[in-house]
C-alpha cells in the first residue's frame, strides 16, 4: 500500500492553495461547458479544484475516508485507475448537464461504487444509523437520480457519471477482491453533522 488516497488529498490541496493566491488560475482549469473542446485538459484538471475550503475539506474527507479502505483492498494502482478514470468520466457527464463545475466528487463516488461492490457488508453509521456499504451506495444514488429532475445545486449527473465507473470496474475485479463468505463485517461510524455537510457539499456547478 502506497498511500495514495493521502498522496492524492495532499495534492488537492496544494491545488486549491495555489488556486486561492494565484489570479486566474481557477479560469485555466475549471470545466467550462462551452470551452471543453478548445480546453479537453480541464476534463481532468477540474476534479483537483474547488469551489471555497468548506467543499474541500468534506470531498478530501471522503477521499481519505474511502480511498484508504479501497485501497488497502485492491491496491494501490487499482486506485489511481478507478479515481483517474472515474473523474474524466464525471466530467464528462458534468459537461453535458451544467454550464461549469469543479470537484474530486465524481472521481470520491466511482471509489464508492466499486467499495460497495467489493465490501458490501461493510457497515457505515451515519449517525445512529447502521447501514450496509451496499445500502448506503443504493441510496446515495437514488438522490442523485432524484436531484437530476429537481436541480439540488449539487451536480447530481457527474455523481452518478462516476459511480457507473465504479460498479463496473468492483464487478471486474469482485471475483478476485471480494469479499468471501466467513469474512468479517468491517464497521466504520461516520457522525450524522459531518456527513449531511460532507454530503451538500460533493460537487458544486
Amino acid at each position: 500500500m502506497r498511500w495514495w488516497a493521502l498522496k492524492l488529498s495532499i495534492i488537492i490541496v496544494v491545488i486549491f492553495l495555489v488556486q486561492t493566491f494565484v489570479p486566474f488560475f481557477e479560469e485555466q482549469f475549471i470545466l467550462d461547458s462551452v470551452l471543453v473542446a478548445e480546453r479537453p485538459w480541464t476534463l481532468l484538471t477540474a476534479v483537483f479544484l474547488h469551489g471555497g475550503f468548506q467543499h474541500l475539506f468534506y470531498n478530501v474527507f471522503a477521499l481519505l475516508f474511502f480511498g484508504l479502505i479501497l485501497e488497502k483492498v485492491i491496491d494501490s494502482r487499482r486506485l489511481l485507475i478507478v479515481f483517474f478514470v472515474s473523474g474524466l468520466v464525471a466530467s464528462v457527464a458534468a459537461a453535458l448537464f451544467y454550464s461549469a463545475s469543479l470537484g474530486a466528487s465524481g472521481a470520491i463516488f466511482g471509489i464508492i461504487g466499486t467499495l460497495a461492490i467489493l465490501r458490501p457488508r461493510m457497515v457505515v453509521y451515519v449517525g445512529f444509523i447502521p447501514l450496509p456499504m451496499i445500502v448506503a451506495t443504493a441510496l446515495w444514488a437514488a438522490g442523485d437520480i432524484f436531484g437530476l429532475f429537481y436541480p439540488s445545486q449539487i451536480a447530481n449527473a457527474a455523481h452518478l457519471g462516476g459511480l457507473f465507473v465504479g460498479t463496473i470496474y468492483g464487478l471486474h475485479l469482485r471475483n478476485r477482491f471480494g469479499e468471501k463468505r466467513g469474512m468479517r463485517r468491517n464497521s466504520v461510524e461516520i457522525g450524522e453533522s459531518d456527513f449531511r455537510r460532507w454530503e451538500d457539499r460533493w460537487l458544486r456547478f
